[in-house]
């Protein structure tokens, strides 16, 4: 039988080692303070990364101002297991990067700013500067939706993301339409996401400088009813069965614009409608205004170009030709590889009699060229 002092005694003993408790866990907690690793830091003339790995060998830094992953960086490690290194801050633009840690490539732990890439998620680093403005949040914010439709053309319910601009919830206003397609890989998320669309878009219209306007995402892959990350079984299409051809951009105008202009208040004609894709997204904008010609009277392909120029395509330029449009507007880079398959296009355009603006950048397959694009050409929309 317990004495009350025995007991008492216990109870000292009990409050002693929770007290240790507490207060190592206190300790820790405040070590974990003292050695908090900020990466990236933005300085006024560098950029310094860092990363913990202390049973690391060998930890080098690629970031996609790099030419190639041959030119990454090696880094320093110090006492308490912190690699680190501080570069020339690079121009002001959107970049990607990685830690290569014994050659395993690392996301950096530290920044809570991704980005995903098809099936990869790539640490972000922004340089501000007057390139970058528009990429960063406005005053005026508008409304990024997600949304299902049918898709009777594909014979699936489809995922999509839609941009309302600020304003649209109080008001009885209507707005033009920019239907803004991805590249191969991507999905409905890929220009919010790497594009900036919403921020650019946002920071134009606040500015003034585009016309207010709703923006459609689509996922531009027939088999896919949302994007990977949704875990949806995914169908395959053979492009070479002609029954399949042209499945994705019918299903633009038979069923992402009906129910668009159902469920949103757009302005349902052809002046009021655009059209830009980039890549994949660039063959898909030259092949819905080819098959149908007056749906959009804004066309805007990007660094893309078609392979060979037959009679057939040619035919095709004349169809939109003769429906008329108020702009057209193709955009590739200098340094891109298909540079000389946009070129042969352009050159399309001109024998056909297209008046077009041919926006020619230096660099090359880029999303820092793809944000400019979509910068530029969305202050000449709806005007």
């Amino acid at each position: 039988m317990k004495t009350k002092s025995s007991f008492s005694f216990s109870l000292v003993l009990l409050g002693i080692i929770l007290f240790s408790v507490i207060t190592s866990q206190a300790q820790e907690i405040a070590n974990f303070r003292r050695v908090a690793i900020v990466s990236p830091e933005i300085g006024e003339k560098t950029v310094t990364f860092r990363i913990s790995a202390p049973k690391a060998k060998l930890v080098r830094l690629f970031g996609s101002w790099m030419k190639s992953s041959d030119s990454s960086t090696n880094m320093l490690k110090d006492s308490l297991g912190t690699w680190s290194v501080s570069i020339t801050k690079p121009n002001a633009e959107l970049y990607t990067y990685h830690f290569i840690v014994d050659g395993m490539n690392v996301n950096d732990v530290n920044n809570i700013f991704l980005q995903r890439d098809g099936v990869r998620y790539l640490s972000v680093l922004l340089v501000p500067g007057e390139q970058t403005a528009t990429y960063s949040e406005a005053n005026q914010r508008g409304n990024l939706k997600k949304v299902w439709y049918e898709s009777p053309t594909i014979g699936s319910n489809r995922h999509m993301y839609v941009y309302t601009p600020y304003g649209y919830e109080n008001s009885n206003q209507n707005y033009p339409v920019l239907y803004l397609l991805h590249g191969g890989g991507g999905d409905e998320d890929a220009w919010s996401t790497m594009g900036r669309a919403v921020q650019i878009l946002d920071n134009l219209i606040e500015k003034k400088l585009a016309v207010p306007m709703i923006c459609v995402m689509p996922n531009g892959n027939p088999g896919q009813q949302a994007a990977k990350t949704s875990l949806m079984e995914e169908k395959v299409y053979d492009r070479n069965d002609p029954k399949f051809q042209n499945l994705y951009i019918t299903s633009i105008v038979k069923d992402i614009i009906p129910y668009v202009e159902t469920n949103f208040r757009a302005i349902p004609n052809a002046d009021s409608r655009a059209v830009a894709g980039l890549s994949m997204g660039g063959g898909h904008t030259i092949s819905v205004t080819n098959e149908f010609p007056g749906t959009f009277n804004y066309i805007c392909p990007l660094s893309i170009g078609v392979r060979t120029i037959t009679p057939e395509f040619e035919a095709k330029l004349q169809g939109v030709k003769k429906a008329g449009y108020k702009l057209y507007w193709f955009a590739c880079g200098s340094d891109d590889f298909l540079w000389e398959m946009a070129k042969s296009t352009e050159a399309a355009l001109t024998k056909n009699g297209l008046p077009h603006t041919f926006y020619v950048s230096p660099g090359g397959h880029t999303w820092a060229n793809w944000r400019i694009y979509l910068k530029t050409f969305g202050q000449l929309l709806f005007k």
